[in-house]
């Protein structure tokens, strides 16, 4: 029985792509420390084909959008990515994919549980270390070839057989840092430029995926940003156009589906680890969303 769901892990994507290896071959790569793909999208695309979204992810996921656009949700917020934009996701993400444009070209690189991680206990760079959960950044040319190259270099290893796993470490530790310092200069000229309403909206999403399924009360986030709750939704609402009680309420209902496709625990604990103070409290509070029960969603997917 799994505590948390891990959907996209090695596992998930090593049982959706086994069929299709031939297929993707070229321009994918897998195996139990890491994963690739090589400007074409075919993989990707097939793991969404076969598997429903919101994905869980548990591990790292670094990409370049090189041409084309993403349509998505991640971790509550939905966003456009376009060609010229670096991207992180780190472990405990949650994305949701809409849509992607027809020419979409990616290189991207997951890093599984496996992999033999370049950085000490508490050496990780600043964007890696947990505190930042993912991140979107439009670079320039210059910063998009230096990573294209890195990215590149790794393929090209990986490529060779009985490849040398700390070359590969070494390579994704200078991809790692080369995100990491791209991040804290977008942070610091964002920090500048931002009003004092994004940075509260901003803080409040990131406690919201870091807490919603233990802390359901907007009081509880108005605390721990010292102020009033008041205050905290009149600013959520002029910044997003949605309430902060409905932000609270995405971000839990992405964990209970989650929670009830793809793990076999009973509704009754599933309402007692998210906090609830009963399962018929919980059976409401869930069916007022999806018009049907935890058991029948459960049944039903």
């Amino acid at each position: 029985m799994n505590k948390t769901p891990k959907l996209m892990n090695y596992s998930r994507m090593k049982d959706l792509l086994s069929p299709h290896i031939a297929q993707i071959r070229e321009k994918s790569f897998i195996s139990n420390e890491l994963g690739m793909v090589y400007g074409d999208p075919s993989a990707f695309l097939m793991v969404l084909k076969q598997s429903q979204p919101p994905f869980s992810i548990d591990d790292y996921r670094l990409g370049i959008i090189v041409q084309g656009e993403i349509h998505a949700s991640i971790n509550l917020v939905e966003r456009r990515i376009n060609a010229g934009t670096l991207v992180f996701l780190g472990p405990s993400s949650i994305l949701s994919p809409i849509s992607f444009s027809d020419d979409i070209e990616i290189y991207g690189l997951a890093l599984f549980a496996d992999f033999p991680m370049p950085f000490a206990v508490g050496q990780m760079p600043l964007s890696f270390n947990g505190q930042v959960r993912d991140f979107q950044i439009r670079a320039d040319v210059n910063d998009i070839d230096t990573a294209r190259h890195i990215m590149d270099t790794i393929w090209h290893t990986i490529q060779q057989k009985d490849y040398n796993r700390q070359t590969v470490s070494s390579l994704v530790a200078a991809m790692m840092h080369h995100y990491d310092g791209l991040y804290r200069q977008h942070t610091e000229l964002l920090q500048a430029s931002q009003s004092r309403e994004q940075t509260i909206f901003e803080r409040f999403i990131y406690l919201v995926n870091q807490y919603a399924t233990r802390e359901h009360r907007i009081g509880f986030y108005a605390d721990k940003m010292y102020l009033t709750q008041r205050y905290l939704g009149t600013v959520i609402r002029q910044a997003s156009g949605i309430t902060a009680k409905e932000w609270i309420d995405r971000a839990l209902m992405a964990h209970i589906k989650i929670e009830l496709k793809h793990s076999d625990k009973s509704i009754a604990r599933i309402s007692e680890e998210l906090n609830f103070p009963n399962p018929a409290f919980f059976s409401k509070y869930f069916k007022r969303f999806t018009n049907q029960t935890p058991l029948e969603y459960k049944q039903r997917k």
